[in-house]
């Protein structure tokens, strides 16, 4: 009997409304811990992606940069970068230069032939 009592005890403490208050807020504290943890997570998968996305560009930064500097060790390679970047050309070979038109076409407002147009052309 004196088991029964003291079981009986114990479960009467646990099962007062302070100690379930004090426990429904440890799991809320908890619950709000792990949905926080989620929302650390899902940023840091994200990160992730960015990361490993500039780490294919890099990777192709590299490629190119390699394929740019072992064109460089060669005469030709040197022989077409300075042409590229001066402008220089061979003996015996032209260099064609285009230059803009400076003049701005005539636009299509001016040209028309309206009541308000004849007065300004007249007034010019």
């Amino acid at each position: 009997m004196r088991n029964f009592n003291k079981k009986r005890i114990w479960r009467s403490i646990l099962e007062s409304w302070p100690v379930l208050l004090v426990l429904g807020m440890l799991v809320l504290f908890f619950a709000w811990s792990v949905i926080g943890f989620l929302g650390k997570m899902a940023g840091a998968v994200e990160n992730r992606q960015l990361v490993e996305s500039k780490i294919v560009e890099l990777e192709d930064q590299k490629r190119k940069l390699s394929y740019d500097i072992d064109k460089l060790n060669t005469d030709a390679g040197i022989e077409a970068s300075i042409r590229e970047k001066f402008g220089l050309a061979r003996e015996g070979e032209g260099q064609i230069i285009i230059i803009e038109d400076s003049k701005e076409p005539e636009s299509p407002e001016s040209s028309s032939s309206g009541f308000f147009s004849f007065f300004t052309r007249w007034f010019k």
